[in-house]
């Protein structure tokens, strides 16, 4: 999937989130903290979108450099 669908489902899931939140606010403290946690889950992805890796891969040191050439006489 095109990760700028995922990004504005994503952002439009937060703005649900929120909404909801404003319309029918939570009984407790408790119930609040608890939709905090996806909501900043949705809020992040939406602005960061995904990500490939966290940890850079390494190129390999044979596609990368050019074969050594054998020395001249």
């Amino acid at each position: 999937m095109s990760a700028l669908v995922i990004r504005v489902v994503c952002g439009l899931l937060f703005a649900a989130l929120v909404l909801g939140m404003v319309a029918h606010p939570p009984d407790n403290l408790t119930q609040g903290l608890g939709m905090l946690l996806p909501a900043g889950f949705l809020l992040g992805f939406a602005i960061k979108g995904p990500r490939r890796s966290i940890v850079p891969r390494k190129r390999d040191s044979a596609t990368s450099s050019p074969a050594p050439e054998p020395p001249q006489r």
